[in-house]
């Protein structure tokens, strides 16, 4: 049974066993905080990249505006025939060109009924811990699903992924979807579209692909390094942060056991009225699957954009060299970013 939360004060995720239906589930599938007000209209155009205007006025049309007029004229006029709207849109561009910030501004824009934004671990969580069948008729009947950071290193969940929307667009369901691209990837950026489409070859026509050119502003973060504090300094910003808030206070070690104790599904809730996550004594991961797991983590706390308070060392530094040279190198880079914006938060 979890802890009760406080208003205030310290207290241990380890100590937590949220749970989670598969309803509770569907119903955190919105837009990150951050892009609650994320429109169309502010989204700011680099009059330098073309690409950016055309992809937002594509995104437009993709969401159900600037529909055309109807042709004027007598009983016999032919009515021009307006272009087909493909099921799916992928936006294909490196990091920091907006592809999220778009992605928001569908999920808003788009009257729909029934609509979903989730990353890609968010909705393959989902079928871990309800299975296959159960979120077919979660989401059976749904008019849009955004999938941010469509992976691209793990077979197994695509191709489980790519059923599910298979099974989706035939029933009506349209799609929005972004890759995890990496950062200061000199051209990788440029492949992402090829990649996506061999990924989910049994639905590539279902999918027009918008590339986003752009500069990349999350490379100003990626060449520093997140902030480790010594032991007085972290007492110290706990203790400031636990008279306003929740802070959680926990062993790197004892995350990292108890990640492994809860389904990703439920890190979400994890975290849950938590303003400051606070881990003590961190170490370089050597376990692929409990750095998978941190990640997972990770992602949760961006999307809710909560501090992060570390001892030991940097934890740009926490997945070692062979694991951000392997076969899940881009969620290990994107990670990576994220860790050092939040210790800098």
């Amino acid at each position: 049974m979890s802890s009760p939360t406080p208003t205030v004060g310290r207290m241990r995720l380890a100590d937590r066993l949220p749970e989670l239906s598969g309803a509770e589930m569907l119903a955190t599938l919105v837009p990150p905080p951050q892009f609650d007000g994320a429109t169309f209209e502010t989204y700011r155009v680099d009059e330098d990249f073309p690409s950016q205007q055309q992809a937002k006025d594509a995104l437009i049309a993709f969401s159900g505006g600037n529909a055309p007029a109807k042709a004027r004229g007598g009983l016999f006029r032919r009515t021009p025939k307006s272009p087909d709207v493909k099921p799916g849109v992928y936006l294909d561009g490196g990091f920091g060109v907006g592809k999220t910030h778009l992605l928001a501004a569908i999920y808003h824009a788009m009257p729909a009924r029934r609509k979903y934004f989730g990353s890609f671990i968010e909705y393959t969580a989902l079928v871990g811990a309800t299975g296959y069948k159960n979120t077919v008729e979660l989401f059976r009947g749904a008019d849009l699903l955004c999938i941010d950071e469509f992976e691209l290193d793990d077979p197994g969940d695509t191709m489980v992924m790519t059923r599910l929307l298979g099974e989706l667009v035939s029933s009506g369901t349209k799609l929005a979807a972004t890759s995890n691209t990496p950062p200061n990837a000199l051209g990788e950026g440029r492949f992402a579209a090829q990649d996506f489409l061999r990924e989910i070859h049994a639905m590539a026509d279902n999918f027009e692909t918008i590339r986003i050119d752009g500069v990349d502003f999350r490379q100003r973060t990626l060449d520093g390094h997140a902030l480790a504090l010594t032991a007085a300094e972290y007492e110290s910003a706990l203790s400031d942060a636990a008279g306003n808030g929740v802070v959680s206070d926990d062993t790197f070690a004892d995350l990292i056991a108890h990640l492994a104790r809860v389904h990703p599904s439920r890190y979400i809730r994890l975290i849950d009225s938590v303003d400051v996550i606070g881990l003590q004594d961190v170490t370089e991961l050597t376990d692929q699957s409990a750095a998978l797991r941190f990640v997972a983590f990770i992602d949760r706390a961006y999307d809710a954009q909560i501090p992060l308070r570390a001892t030991g060392i940097s934890l740009d530094r926490v997945f070692s060299e062979e694991m951000r040279a392997g076969g899940y190198r881009k969620k290990y880079l994107r990670a990576i970013s994220r860790l050092i914006a939040l210790t800098h938060s």
